[in-house]
């Protein structure tokens, strides 16, 4: 099964968003808490940026996710508005709205939304750096807005269900490939307007024996390695290409 880093958003001296004295670092450190022994049963591997109150720059959280070597990065938060009780329901930030991040992030929003949140949809937020500077697919849940008393009361009184709902979305995410047979994953390195770089990148992927091809769908040329049918088969493949020292993102077609 593949392997998922969840980070607690915020901790110790950073206490993210306040709100009549509750602090965004307790509620996600409490949420991933309970969130990763469901993913745990569940069979798959689970690891941790942090499970104690202590401060992890986003840089550190993002390299201790890429040194695990792990094939996803789920990053729980709370959201905040500059006015107090005029905003409520959840969204979830990615580096861009394509891949498999996007879809998980689509899911998960969509079982949270069953328990009773608003649906927000997906932001994409190339500038953040626990989605820019992670290796593998990674996606920042905003569960709720934390000075809304709607979504804090929804977060208090259906909290298991929450944990619940976000393993249910990253499950029903990285198991559909065994179920539906129309999609296909990739693994993208990389991606040129250029031409002669495209083409030279290729062939560097091609002489390591690397069944690299080239997509210039969109008007860029995306250096692609392999076609799958399954995740797990992409999975293998991106930890192949890590090790060998190249940027990897899966790509369902």
């Amino acid at each position: 099964m593949p392997s998922i880093m969840l980070d607690a958003g915020h901790g110790g001296r950073d206490p993210g968003a306040v709100y009549n004295g509750r602090q965004e670092k307790d509620d996600t450190l409490r949420l991933v808490l309970a969130l990763g022994p469901i993913l745990e049963n569940r069979g798959f591997d689970v690891d941790y940026t942090r499970t104690t109150d202590v401060y992890e720059s986003p840089y550190e959280k993002a390299m201790q996710a890429n040194n695990a070597g792990v094939d996803y990065f789920v990053s729980i938060h709370r959201n905040s508005f500059p006015t107090d009780n005029v905003v409520s329901g959840v969204e979830s930030l990615v580096y861009n709205e394509e891949g498999i991040k996007f879809q998980m992030a689509q899911n998960i929003n969509a079982r949270l939304e069953d328990i009773g949140f608003e649906n927000l949809g997906i932001t994409a937020r190339p500038n953040l750096v626990v989605l820019r500077r992670t290796r593998m697919p990674a996606v920042l849940v905003e569960v709720g807005f934390i000075n809304s008393n709607t979504d804090n009361q929804l977060f208090d009184e259906h909290f298991d269900e929450i944990a619940q709902a976000i393993a249910d979305g990253i499950a029903e995410t990285l198991n559909t490939s065994s179920t539906t047979v129309s999609t296909e994953y990739s693994v993208q390195t990389a991606a040129f307007r250029n031409p002669t770089y495209a083409n030279r990148f290729l062939n560097e992927l091609l002489e390591q024996d690397f069944p690299a091809y080239i997509d210039a769908s969109n008007g860029l040329m995306r250096v692609r390695v392999g076609r799958f049918n399954t995740l797990e088969d992409a999975t293998a493949m991106e930890q192949r290409l890590k090790r060998a020292g190249y940027p990897t993102v899966i790509v369902s077609q």
